[in-house]
């Protein structure tokens, strides 16, 4: 759209009118040459999603027929990546999945978040039921959590092993932590995701089921996860991590809004962990030593933090 030197509105393809009415179209049958352009519709999706615009459905059902003709299967890795990642940005992170799901492009792009749809997980946990529906209310409360896209991503994939849970296990899925670590590692693989948001996203495959339980574990469980997180060493990732774990125990039906004290208590141990350096009749130890007194007195200390959160962290 244009407006002319005397004010008059330039608008061939009818612009206004698709501002007028929320809507993304295509404005030519040259739409169908290119399939990053179906990237590109979900990510104006997710962009404008908040302000209540939708896909055009002549537009979703071009896209549909680009996806039935494998022509989004041409799409070379990186650029998909790149169109992902800035859709991660986006204030509305989780319609760029919704809309790629309706064209049916998620199962060609991203078979394995695709396949957590019509999953069922146990109703005592998961109001919503389908792993799928959890996946984007997970993603949807990370977007309200944090603007950083390592934190969305890590949201979005931290389930992906519950694709792969037998039938005859469901709704329960033992042992799906370690699953979606290996499907995170696969998919960052194929993409050529940085290293940065696949490490993130491992840890928090791995370790969410234990940042949610962290008020019924032992202060020795506790430091143990602070370690093998290398949290001490790496705060930010893992307040990273925690905001993930914190989107995924609020993205449930009816727990949106549900305090997570959980974060405080683990941001307040790892800080204690921190502060304990070796004295310097410690220095002079052997190193085996010198590690066995750090984890001795870091033990002490988030005990002592444990104390201070009482019961179930209220």
């Amino acid at each position: 759209m244009a407006r002319s030197a005397d004010g008059t509105l330039i608008d061939p393809f009818g612009g206004a009118r698709d501002i007028e009415s929320r809507t993304l179209r295509h404005v030519s049958a040259a739409f169908v040459e290119d399939p990053v352009r179906v990237l590109r519709v979900a990510r104006f999706a997710a962009r404008f999603a908040p302000l209540g615009f939708r896909v055009d459905p002549a537009t979703l059902a071009l896209m549909r027929e680009m996806v039935a003709r494998r022509e989004v299967d041409a799409l070379v890795p990186e650029r998909v990546w790149q169109e992902s990642e800035k859709a991660l940005r986006e204030p509305g992170a989780g319609t760029f999945f919704r809309v790629l799901r309706e064209s049916g492009a998620l199962a060609r792009i991203f078979p394995e978040i695709d396949a957590l749809f019509g999953v069922p997980q146990p109703t005592r946990w998961h109001p919503e039921i389908d792993t799928g529906v959890h996946t984007l209310m997970v993603l949807d409360q990370a977007v309200r959590l944090s603007p950083d896209p390592r934190v969305r991503f890590a949201a979005l994939v931290h389930d992906l092993g519950k694709g792969t849970s037998p039938r005859a296990q469901w709704p329960a899925h033992h042992g799906h932590e370690e699953r979606s670590v290996a499907l995170i590692e696969a998919l960052a693989a194929r993409l050529k995701v940085p290293g940065d948001y696949r490490e993130l996203a491992v840890i928090v495959a791995r370790y969410h089921g234990i940042v949610h339980r962290a008020f019924e574990l032992k202060p020795r469980t506790v430091l143990e996860f602070i370690e093998r997180a290398d949290a001490v060493r790496r705060p930010e990732r893992f307040g990273h991590v925690l905001l993930a774990c914190e989107a995924d125990a609020r993205g449930r039906l009816g727990l949106e809004d549900k305090p997570y004290p959980q974060r405080a208590y683990l941001i307040a141990a790892r800080s204690a962990a921190a502060a304990v350096k070796p004295s310097a009749e410690e220095r002079d130890a052997p190193g085996p030593k010198i590690a066995e007194q750090l984890h001795r007195r870091r033990l002490a200390t988030i005990t002592a933090v444990r104390e201070q959160f009482g019961p179930a962290g209220g």
